[in-house]
């Protein structure tokens, strides 16, 4: 199973093909777009969340509801798109028009954006070439694929769910859904207003998220992905880039603004002893081989345990401020204050929803390549057969 996106900000739309999903598969729009949505919503979003309501359209790969095992393509029309077309359209300049006429062009990068080192590595003078491509915008069609993942492992009794773990050092006490299932945390942060599973906690996040905006500031976090139901032995030791802690590892390094990954107890093994890291073994004949903690986050060398796979998240605070940093024009080389493209104090609880389905498209493409059925009636035998095997074993 492979994907691939395309699309640009302000362009016309947003575009992805998914290749390698099982035929038979019950797929429809609805389960996308209920997905969109809950990228658009959480306190601390800002103006363009009421500009675009993101809406999909099938195109190719389904029929009558169900995945034909070719591929699909998803599409997301921007609406913003109308005010755009002179500024992002894909025909020449008229003769009569210069380069340095363009409306809306930028030569001044964003400090912490990909605006200065993306206009080095590609020889553009005109930096919106970088950032309409490297805005989290992009993060649409990484959810749109990962509701398609979802569905997959959801067939195949694999569940997982995203929270907000914590907002400019407000934390969540495990203890308050300690014990809970992922549709249990899942039913339970579905109307939080910052998708966070401490009704407590929740409250200081709102607040300070209020305050942060009113100060022209940003706020990061940590989302926490937890996966259930999956399989051990999913991944590999046999060599570095098929295990699995490294590919969901890079998975969520690959949304936009994270800068740290952990699993389990994560960095907090550093400071304790081995005895009080790692997860002892034990069996019996309901549940075969378990363990007794899962401190070590559902993965043990590369490959996962049957356990809960816990894996978190760190985003810093989006960089675009209202209260703007300085930086350099690259064609004066004068100094000035950044500009401001557009800015949401605080996006944490949308990359939740960005990271549960960037974790479950990691997660189908790892069940896809342990798994080599074309249908989904086979894809589900297969399963049922390696978890009797491992079950017995």
């Amino acid at each position: 199973m492979r994907y691939f996106t395309a699309g640009e900000s302000h362009g016309p739309q947003l575009t992805a093909i998914i290749e390698g999903l099982p035929a038979q598969m019950e797929l429809t729009v609805e389960m996308i777009n209920k997905e969109l949505s809950r990228r658009q919503g959480g306190h601390g979003r800002g103006r363009r969340m009421q500009i675009e309501k993101d809406q999909v359209v099938i195109s190719s790969g389904v029929r009558h509801g169900k995945t034909l095992g070719s591929p699909v393509t998803l599409t997301v029309v921007n609406d913003d798109w109308k005010h755009w077309t002179s500024i992002m359209g894909v025909e020449p300049l008229a003769d009569d028009i210069k380069p340095e006429d363009i409306k809306r062009k930028i030569t001044r990068p964003r400090p912490g954006h990909a605006d200065l080192v993306g206009g080095m590595k590609y020889g553009h003078r005109d930096l919106r070439n970088v950032l309409e491509r490297s805005s989290a915008r992009e993060t649409t069609m990484r959810v749109a694929i990962g509701a398609v993942a979802k569905q997959l492992l959801r067939e195949i009794g694999i569940e997982l769910v995203a929270h907000v773990a914590e907002i400019g050092g407000i934390k969540t006490k495990p203890s308050s859904y300690n014990g809970l299932s992922v549709v249990e945390i899942r039913k339970r942060i579905s109307n939080d207003p910052v998708y966070c599973a401490d009704n407590e906690a929740s409250v200081l996040m709102v607040n300070a998220i209020d305050e942060i905006k009113e100060r022209g500031d940003t706020l990061g976090g940590v989302v926490e992905v937890i996966v259930e139901g999956c399989p051990p032995g999913i991944g590999s030791y046999v060599q570095f880039d098929r295990k699995m802690d490294g590919k969901l590892a890079g998975a969520m390094m690959s949304i936009n603004a994270f800068k740290g990954v952990e699993f389990g107890l994560g960095f907090e093994m550093a400071k304790r002893p081995g005895s009080e890291v790692h997860d002892e073994i034990v069996w019996n004949e309901e549940n075969g081989y378990y363990r007794k903690t899962n401190r070590l986050g559902g993965l043990e060398g590369g490959m996962t345990t049957g356990m809960p796979i816990v894996v978190r998240g760190i985003m810093k605070p989006i960089p675009t401020l209202y209260k703007p940093l300085e930086s350099v024009d690259i064609d004066t080389k004068e100094a000035f204050v950044a500009t401001i493209e557009r800015s949401d104090p605080c996006a944490v609880p949308a990359a939740s929803v960005v990271a549960e389905h960037v974790i479950a498209t990691e997660m189908a493409k790892a069940i896809m390549d342990e798994f080599r059925a074309t249908t989904m009636d086979g894809l589900k035998k297969e399963i049922e057969d390696y978890r009797r095997y491992v079950k017995e074993f």
